[in-house]
């Protein structure tokens, strides 16, 4: 799918969804390279209103039994946010607690929101079905800081039903599971993939030259391999744990989730030796 297609898939999207359940999630932020003024500000009252609905609206009960469900009314009710977080929230670096954040210091975290869409590691599709499952008792939200080469763990428990945030922790690339990929892709999306991708590079999904319902499996030129995202990430990406046990597996597949539009594309890497390479683009 080019960039074009999927760009006119968000804004139908963000014309017609809009609520706090898991299936049917937030607005697609516009493309501010065709915005002028006008439009950004009525953009940022329309944001704002639909905060303060969502703010004014309880989440349903039933939300707190899928995690995906209670986090993205987290990340959009501040008043919630700040009710489901344990409060003095100890924030550990390299294992140790170097401060406690009160609640009147706390700021709305928005995490991927902002965005529209969020990004997932898994060494294989089978660990992808954990995100369904109704019987988890923890999840971490990791904000993946590339430049920096630093983790920003959110943890959550899952106690008396419900969720609630009980603990950061900060922890460097080589303290993380996934850090001989995590390494690779700082180099790999700072230089738009140059180099390790394969060419001509596999592609499984919606026909790019055809109808949109149709799929194809087909090869497209190594350098249109981001034409298939929602965008190229920058500095920051997201992971979320929940309870997949990573090994040291050569494949690894970066997920791209839209979070109202239905989109995901997969990006399947796999590792030769001691280098990684982008071997099959994968889009629904």
């Amino acid at each position: 799918m080019r960039k074009a297609i999927l760009f006119v898939v968000v804004v139908c999207a963000a014309m017609v969804c809009f609520t706090t359940s898991c299936n049917n999630k937030k607005v697609e932020p516009a493309d501010s390279t065709k915005t002028d003024s006008t439009t950004v500000e009525d953009t940022t009252e329309a944001e704002d209103s639909a905060t303060e609905i969502i703010a004014e609206t309880p989440m349903p009960k039933a939300a707190d039994q899928l995690f995906d469900d209670f986090f993205f009314n987290f990340i959009a009710n501040k008043k919630l946010q700040r009710n489901r977080i344990k409060f003095p929230l100890p924030v550990e670096t390299n294992g140790e607690v170097t401060k406690q954040i009160a609640q009147n210091r706390w700021k709305m975290e928005r995490f991927f929101r902002p965005q529209g869409y969020y990004t997932l590691i898994f060494d294989n599709e089978k660990q992808a079905e954990l995100a369904k499952s109704t019987n988890l008792d923890t999840v971490i939200v990791e904000k993946i800081n590339l430049k920096q080469g630093l983790v920003e763990q959110y943890c959550f428990d899952h106690q008396d039903g419900r969720w609630e945030m009980n603990k950061i922790k900060n922890i460097g690339f080589s303290q993380n599971h996934n850090a001989s990929f995590l390494k690779f892709l700082q180099k790999f999306l700072a230089n738009d993939g140059q180099g390790s991708i394969k060419d001509p590079l596999p592609y499984s999904g919606i026909d790019p030259n055809g109808e949109v319902t149709s799929r194809v499996n087909t090869t497209i030129p190594a350098s249109e391999w981001s034409t298939y995202l929602p965008e190229v990430p920058g500095n920051i990406i997201y992971n979320i744990l929940y309870g997949q046990k990573y090994e040291k597996s050569k494949k690894k597949f970066l997920v791209f989730r839209g979070l109202s539009n239905g989109v995901e594309t997969q990006l399947e890497f796999r590792q030769r030796g001691n280098n990684w390479r982008l071997e099959k683009v994968i889009a629904y």
